[in-house]
């Protein structure tokens, strides 16, 4: 009986969230399910289209941050 894969299994595989094996499954079964290949495209499509995720914060928003966390800090003493 072969595996079936949901929208949320293409996105894991899209964004590299899968294991080796996983990932050899999705592969092969978008070679035999065209419906399923059809979906990962629509969702490559607007993967590339999303704008890339800055992963390292401003030093003002961890300033930001920090100074908020001492306020709060303080307030919840007194």
């Amino acid at each position: 009986m072969p595996q079936t894969f949901t929208l949320n299994d293409l996105i894991r595989f899209l964004y590299k969230e899968t294991g080796p094996a996983e990932s050899r499954a999705i592969r092969r079964a978008m070679t035999e399910d065209d419906e399923l290949y059809r979906e990962y495209q629509q969702l490559l499509k607007g993967f590339e289209i999303l704008p890339k995720v800055k992963f390292r914060p401003s030093p003002a928003t961890i300033q930001n941050i920090l100074n908020y966390s001492a306020s709060t800090a303080i307030e919840q003493q007194v």
